[in-house]
């Protein structure tokens, strides 16, 4: 992204977050976007019932805030998984900005889509992988994110607690520890803690049904 195009409209203001700490609230008025530089965040909405629904997670690259585009206020919580930094673009200024670089407004364009069509990926396999499936789906999900920005794709950590990860794969926390204890087993993956090792990536495209990893 172009950043130093925003930069002649507003201020970019560099904003770090603690573990735990929130970028924004559901109900705050709507007033940027996000850009991530380091670390990672989670997304979180309230279901019907009351409870915390993890619906994606961020990295170092991927804006935040888009879904909310249009509306008056942020509809999800996004909170910071570990110490984190997210660049604040406040949305007038992109906007103008994107009047001055047409290459800018391509790239918030590709990046929506691209965050759509993941979304209805995940929503077509949370419908229809069983529980082993979806963990191994993630587990590519995550390697394929780590590779993209030139890290190891076999040996990585799972930023994200198991609670978060059963939250976003609709599955209950004992499901996805046997999941990754059987994935384990089976020689696909060595796990210990948050450190994972991909053993057999074949046999873990194998196990999730599909030939790459998701977008």
């Amino acid at each position: 992204m172009d950043i130093e195009a925003i930069r002649e409209h507003a201020l970019v203001r560099r904003c770090k977050h603690a573990p735990g700490q929130g970028v924004y609230h559901a109900g705050q008025p709507f007033h940027a976007i996000y850009l991530v530089h380091a670390g990672s965040y989670k997304i979180c909405e309230l279901a019907e019932d009351g409870r915390e629904q993890v619906t994606g997670f961020r990295m170092r690259g991927d804006l935040i805030g888009m879904e909310s585009i249009g509306q008056k206020t942020y509809g999800s919580d996004v909170i910071a998984l570990e110490s984190s930094e997210a660049w604040e673009l406040p949305y007038p200024a992109v906007m103008r900005a994107c009047l001055s670089a047409p290459e800018l407004q391509s790239h918030l364009t590709a990046a929506l889509a691209a965050e759509i069509r993941n979304d209805r990926s995940w929503m077509l396999m949370l419908g229809t992988l069983a529980a082993e499936r979806r963990v191994a789906a993630f587990l590519l999900d995550v390697a394929a994110r780590y590779a993209r920005l030139g890290y190891s794709a076999k040996h990585f950590i799972l930023r994200m607690s198991r609670i978060d990860m059963a939250s976003f794969l609709a599955l209950k926390h004992e499901t996805v520890s046997r999941a990754l204890s059987h994935l384990h087993d089976l020689s696909y993956i060595a796990v210990q803690r948050r450190e994972v090792r991909v053993l057999d990536a074949n046999g873990l495209r194998s196990m999730a049904g599909v030939s790459t990893a998701l977008n």
